[in-house]
């Protein structure tokens, strides 16, 4: 299935499905209130949070379903509107959990069509039970790979509500699927591929080393702040303990064999590291580096990056890896690659002046 573009998106829209009485109009009350509503609705209204209080500072819509005041084929309308759905059931129910698995999942796989709408799926009545039903959880996550994460929250008390709705925002805005294979527990392979071309990008003496100037760019270019000397020796202290190789005369790798409980990883030090994100849940720290790199969500090149405005265009030649083709170059010959960039460049602009002398002297 195709996942939908999100790229740039202005807004996301959450939609609120699963059984009756699991707590789906509780749920958003309890978001907006901040407290728990003994009496409530059928259905709430659409409810509009504003950028600047969300997390992503993104204006999120918020809507709920109640089958006693929707059609069936509201609801498919709802569902292909939606940019992700949390499917609600109650964690001191199972028959609400095997609901979500036998009918509420299907049905969205069913509406969304050719596109993938990302799925939280969301336990609540948490204050009800002292077990946790995240274990039941993961065959229906390993069937349905369009759920991004689950969680389990409590209306009444307010547990991980506010959390609960920020993994929603997270599943449009930073998806998993692109970047990560939950079965074999690896990056995909187009994550791979952007990651090894972005290694080659920032490996600017290409000696398939990044060393302290280059890491520090690489973390100045993405996060425009520098890489703190603590954090740096972190980093590659993280990267000595999981990797054989890792680190070499100081600096991360381009390539490393792993110890053997990584043995079918395959990584290399960076995607390590990038991987690491990922798993800990920091999928946004991954997608700024893809982002600034010139990457959408499809992990495709941007038309904006391929395609870039007149003077820009002649300074992209600076990255390497996009030319190499075009131009039959060897990757090693940086000293052509910088002249070959600046003499573009140097065309360009002259080109400029000579049209507007010629364009000067017709008048």
């Amino acid at each position: 299935m195709v996942q939908r573009p999100v790229t740039s998106r202005r807004n996301v829209r959450i939609l609120l499905i699963g059984e009756r009485g699991v707590g789906k109009t509780s749920l958003i009350l309890s978001l907006v209130s901040e407290e728990y509503a003994e009496e409530v609705p059928s259905k709430a209204e659409e409810i509009t949070i504003p950028a600047d209080v969300t997390p992503e500072q993104v204006p999120t819509h918020i809507v709920d379903y109640s089958a006693v005041e929707q059609t069936e084929d509201q609801l498919a309308e709802e569902i292909q509107k939606a940019h992700v759905i949390c499917v609600v059931y109650s964690v001191d129910d199972e028959d609400t959990l095997d609901r979500a698995a036998s009918y509420w999942l299907p049905l969205i796989r069913r509406c969304s069509s050719d596109n993938r709408c990302p799925v939280v799926l969301v336990g609540n009545k948490i204050d009800l039970v002292d077990y946790s039903t995240i274990e039941a959880v993961y065959p229906i996550m390993k069937e349905f790979t369009e759920i991004e994460s689950c969680i389990e929250c409590s209306a009444k008390t307010l547990q991980n509500v506010s959390e609960t709705f920020y993994y929603a925002q997270k599943a449009v805005l930073h998806p998993t699927t692109p970047l990560y294979n939950y079965d074999t527990q690896e990056l995909t392979e187009e994550c791979k591929t952007a990651l090894q071309r972005i290694f080659k990008i920032c490996d600017v003496d290409n000696d398939g080393l990044l060393n302290d100037m280059e890491l520090n760019a690489f973390q100045q270019w993405c996060f425009n702040t520098p890489l703190q000397p603590q954090v740096l020796e972190d980093v590659k202290a993280v990267l000595s303990k999981n990797i054989c190789d890792g680190i070499c005369n100081g600096c991360v790798t381009m390539k490393a064999n792993l110890h053997k409980s990584f043995i079918n990883c395959n990584y290399i030090g960076f995607m390590y590291l990038q991987c690491l994100f990922i798993q800990r849940g920091r999928n946004e720290t991954t997608w700024a580096v893809l982002r600034k790199f010139g990457y959408n969500n499809e992990l495709q090149m941007s038309k904006e990056y391929i395609h870039p405005s007149r003077f820009q265009g002649a300074w992209v030649l600076f990255y390497r890896d996009r030319h190499i083709n075009q131009f039959g170059l060897m990757q090693g010959d940086s000293l052509v690659w910088w002249k070959a960039g600046l003499g573009i460049a140097i065309a360009t602009i002259a080109g400029y002046v000579m049209m507007r002398v010629l364009n000067t002297e017709k008048r």
